[in-house]
């Protein structure tokens, strides 16, 4: 294989190996953090993905029907590190979720804790900077 061949194969693998690092983005680019929110609602589903954790939740919209919330939170890694168990978090738990708005408006939202019905406080592992009681 000539040398030029070689380059173009080396340069390609390195370009491959860089898009998941590039895929990933940052707080600020999706997330609004000056558009707090608060949803109180029914886990319906908890997706353990990665590189970020999804937690679904209905809650009443301020027209009384059912809006389905979806939040982004930080790798399930993390999440179990911060004290999550999947026996806690199960569908039909009723929950408390503080995060921020998506910047594209919608039911989206970037969660930093979510408050289970014993009044324990769950970390979210959000990305988010600065947020209330974040060590």
């Amino acid at each position: 294989m000539p040398k030029t061949g070689r380059l173009v194969a080396v340069t390609a693998m390195l370009l491959s190996a860089a898009l998941p690092v590039m895929a990933h983005h940052a707080f600020s680019a999706e997330f609004d953090q000056a558009k707090p929110l608060k949803v109180q609602g029914t886990i319906t589903k908890l997706e353990w993905v990665n590189p970020h954790a999804w937690l679904f939740v209905d809650a009443k919209g301020e027209d009384g029907n059912v809006v389905g919330w979806r939040f982004e939170m930080g790798a399930p890694n993390s999440l179990l590190r911060s004290g999550w168990s999947k026996n806690d978090i199960k569908p039909g738990t009723e929950v408390t979720v503080s995060g921020f708005q998506a910047r594209g408006g919608g039911p989206v939202g970037n969660a930093y804790q979510v408050r289970l019905p014993d009044g324990r406080d769950l970390f979210a592992a959000s990305a988010v900077r600065d947020a209330p009681g974040k060590q």
